[in-house]
């Protein structure tokens, strides 16, 4: 059985202070830079021009909260050399919030996903700021990378003479190996996943509402600094089998497990976050899920080492038909791992649905990995999560908060109530 061990993974406070060491964003800033032009330079690209959230933060250390995330109406261009330059929907703003951008700032042109109707050439309008900046920065002639656009912005970047590529994979090559700084902020968002499961289990009891533990994780989450709770999955008693993988109004009843997965960001570094309980005793059914989907994700955890493939560790999970799904592309997600950083789904995937993933593991990668079970009878399921940091010999887990066993809350004579 695995045992969480708190005293290897304690992160720093949340405040910068002048008489103790913590987590040193301008340090964070010009690594990630770094990292990000040498990936550009490796892939032969003249600059990467990046819409994707987690992508401009990564290069431009920025942020204009989450309200414009699927807005596409804002992005940042990445060269291969030389500062990289944003279009931003508050240049003023900027800066003065972000003084080491400069004047390599402007305000955006986009057609705000189709918002702006094609006839307002609002997309060549955009093109023509591009090429305009490659020339600046002397790649015109080069392959320009992108991660995600609009096909009629690809089609005007292409019209003046553009060579559009993929730019995606430059990135996450970037990303996939953390900085120290990222691992620390890792911690911290994970710790605050910690607190949060205090006040989930202390609420556990029947009447309370799937919907009302999510209630409460925002709530704490945000009183605790979060800028972001993507999601927030609470899932009990017959609706976590098969997994719905949302929450709904459903009222809890003594003998249900419930489980909850917590997404959520810290100064943009996320989590991905499973715990099981029951509210009251279980039964030898549910005793018998969790203890199986703790054998798995232990026996995940126990291959992860510099060296060893993703595909290595997800043979040590059952294949679909074990636990009762058709096939692999339906149990996906189930037996899984997945990177998490500034995204929640990074580098490296750990999955049987996607054999073929033998690049192989690196110190300071971090990655959660996650397994289900359902409970014979039908009555529920288990689901366990875990994110670890990649060392030479090993790893460590950085979410804390016990899972060593299913722990019974929410009425008399219970661990919790």
């Amino acid at each position: 059985m695995r045992y969480n061990s708190p005293h290897a993974t304690a992160a720093w406070g949340q405040m910068a202070k002048d008489w103790e060491q913590g987590i040193d964003y301008h340090r964070l800033s010009l690594e990630r830079l770094e990292r990000a032009q040498k990936a550009v330079k490796f892939a032969g690209l003249g600059a990467v021009l990046c819409f994707n959230f987690d992508n401009i933060r990564y290069v431009t250390s920025t942020h204009i909260g989450e309200w414009a995330r699927d807005k596409a109406y804002r992005y940042a261009l990445c060269p291969a050399e030389g500062k990289p330059f944003l279009w931003d929907p508050a240049p003023p703003a900027k800066r003065i919030s972000s003084p080491w951008i400069a004047d390599n700032v402007a305000a955006p042109i986009t057609t705000m996903v189709g918002a702006v109707p094609p006839q307002m050439n609002a997309q060549h309008d955009f093109a023509r700021q591009i090429k305009k900046a490659l020339v600046h920065y002397g790649v015109a002639n080069e392959p320009l990378g992108i991660d995600l656009l609009e096909i009629g912005m690809i089609r005007a970047l292409e019209s003046e003479g553009i060579e559009v590529v993929d730019g995606q994979q430059a990135m996450l090559d970037a990303r996939e190996i953390k900085t120290g700084d990222e691992i620390e902020l890792l911690k911290m968002a994970a710790a605050m996943v910690d607190a949060t499961y205090v006040d989930i289990v202390r609420a556990i009891r029947p009447g309370t509402k799937e919907n009302e533990l999510v209630a409460i994780a925002n709530d704490r989450l945000f009183r605790m600094g979060s800028e972001r709770v993507e999601c927030v999955n609470s899932v009990s008693g017959r609706r976590g089998r098969p997994h719905s993988h949302t929450f709904s109004d459903r009222m809890i009843q003594p003998g249900d497990m419930i489980f909850l997965d917590i997404m959520h960001s810290f100064n943009g570094y996320r989590t991905c976050y499973y715990r099981t309980f029951i509210c009251g005793e279980p039964n030898k059914h549910q005793i018998d899920a969790y203890e199986t989907a703790s054998k798995w994700i232990s026996a995940s955890i126990d291959m992860i080492k510099a060296g060893v493939t993703p595909d290595e560790v997800a043979s040590v999970w059952p294949d679909a038909h074990e636990f009762g799904y058709r096939d692999e592309e339906e149990a996906f997600l189930l037996q899984y791992g997945h990177g998490v950083g500034l995204s929640l789904w990074e580098r490296p995937v750990f999955s049987k649905r996607y054999r073929g993933q033998n690049r192989p593991l690196q110190e300071g990668m971090v990655f959660a990995l996650e397994t289900w079970k359902g409970a014979d009878d039908g009555s529920g399921a288990a689901r366990i999560e875990e994110e670890v940091v990649v060392t030479t010999d090993g790893c460590e887990i950085i979410t804390n908060f016990p899972s060593d066993h299913l722990i019974s809350c929410g009425l008399p004579g219970c661990e919790v109530f």
